[in-house]
């Protein structure tokens, strides 16, 4: 990194990220929302951020913070070679992921998950979610690993862990047993609920595990609605808990993807009871619409993923996370956020030169993870910053730009990514769009 840790850039930079920019009028934005903008900082937080004058050229390069990975799946990530899902369904994915789970170990863990935040943190991350299988042979080794790599990792990327387990298996003494040691090591209590979640002992079991996790002051990540049947059906047991009893940790819906199957009237009341519980969604496109709405030898015309654009409107903070990377789950993918932005611009038409389809990559990912910053630019934020060779978003997103990454105002160095171990933890810089 530069010893230094001071610099300045002139770049265009997204309107809606800056706080205040230094001296004159308030600037006018590109059509794509950028703002041309000379960005200062020393000592590895910003100075200042000062207009270009019309004298001088215009910018050729794109600034943004470092983005953050709001759902991920890091002891499993990059297991497709061992683990494969041809069919692509859903079914298939859980097999083969039970399958590798049996050989899953600790070193394996470490392996697969220092490879994932090496390439993250060269793509532009500085922070990652990931939910761990937590129930199974491999569940103990597992957990150890990341705990490891999140010592390691401490001043280069935040990891949040997640412990997930099917909700049945929460409610038993082992489960509390796990929730305890989750709670003391900072992690939050991941559940999954899918269809068929009728009744009353699923509200009955899901409001005990809530509980358990308020009790604990442990967050709350479900895995719910992940279905192409019973639109809705989990979120509404989640009302349910909600209204009878009163929780104060976080609680994130990750997937949320049969809701968008509701009409429109059920699913507009159903998105203000969330944000009225102040839940979080994090939608992921990628491997929802992978594996949801499939139908033997006709393409699907209804991919299910979480009403994004709805949930917005009724004040819920949504996300938008890659998800599974290279497994059982989704084939594709390599920790890189702007190849996540340019993959959702069709699935779920969100244009980043809008304010609401810029947050779910930056501010409101920030926020689901309780971040210390959010990603806007301001003197005294973070000079953690990602520098695009790109002049437009057109440019940024038509093929993952080359980048070179600022953390904490030094700059990573480069390194050939096919020669490091995949357990090294050096950072990596200028990355390009092929491996």
């Amino acid at each position: 990194m530069n010893p230094s840790r001071q610099g300045c850039i002139e770049a265009w930079v997204p309107r809606g990220l800056v706080s205040a920019v230094a001296g004159g009028p308030a600037l006018e934005a590109t059509a794509e929302g950028l703002l041309p903008l000379s960005v200062h900082w020393n000592q590895g937080k910003i100075t200042r951020l000062e207009p270009i004058g019309l004298q001088r050229p215009e910018p050729r390069q794109m600034l943004l913070p470092r983005l953050v990975e709001p759902h991920a799946h890091l002891d499993k990530a990059f297991s497709w070679r061992e683990a494969h899902n041809l069919a692509g369904t859903y079914e298939g994915a859980l097999a083969a992921n039970l399958a590798e789970h049996r050989s899953r170990d600790r070193n394996l863990v470490l392996k697969r998950a220092g490879r994932a935040l090496q390439h993250g943190l060269g793509h532009g991350l500085r922070a990652v979610r990931s939910h761990v299988d937590s129930l199974g042979p491999a569940a103990d080794g597992s957990w150890e690993a990341l705990l490891e790599l999140q010592r390691q990792w401490r001043g280069r990327m935040e990891l949040q862990l997640v412990a997930l387990r099917p909700l049945d298996q929460w409610t038993s003494s082992s489960g509390r047993q796990l929730a305890a040691r989750v709670a003391r090591s900072g992690g939050l209590l991941g559940i999954v609920l899918g269809p068929p979640c009728h009744g009353s002992d699923t509200c009955r079991a899901l409001g005990q595990i809530l509980g358990l996790a308020d009790q604990l002051g442990c967050g709350i990540d479900l895995h719910i609605d992940e279905a192409s049947t019973d639109p809705g059906a989990g979120l509404r047991q989640l009302i349910r808990v909600l209204q009878q009893n009163r929780i104060e940790v976080p609680i994130t819906c990750s997937h949320a993807s049969s809701m968008s199957l509701l009409p429109a009237t059920p699913l507009r009341r159903l998105a203000e009871q969330l944000a009225c519980h102040q839940v979080g969604v994090v939608a992921l496109p990628l491997t929802n619409a992978w594996l949801l709405g499939r139908q033997i030898g006709a393409t699907p015309v209804q991919r299910p993923i979480a009403p994004i654009r709805q949930l917005q409107r009724a004040g819920v903070t949504v996300a938008v996370g890659g998800d599974n990377v290279q497994d059982p789950w989704f084939p594709a993918g390599n920790f890189d956020p702007l190849a996540l932005m340019a993959m959702a611009l069709p699935l779920a038409q969100l244009a980043p030169w809008q304010r609401l389809g810029l947050a779910p990559f930056t501010t409101a990912a920030a926020q689901l993870l309780g971040l210390a910053w959010n990603g806007t630019l301001f003197p005294g934020a973070p000079a953690d910053l990602i520098l695009l060779d790109a002049s437009s978003w057109a440019e940024a997103l038509a093929s993952p730009p080359r980048r070179r990454v600022l953390v904490e105002g030094g700059w990573l160095e480069p390194a050939c990514r096919d020669d490091l171990p995949q357990t090294q933890t050096m950072p990596i810089a200028d990355v390009g769009s092929g491996r």
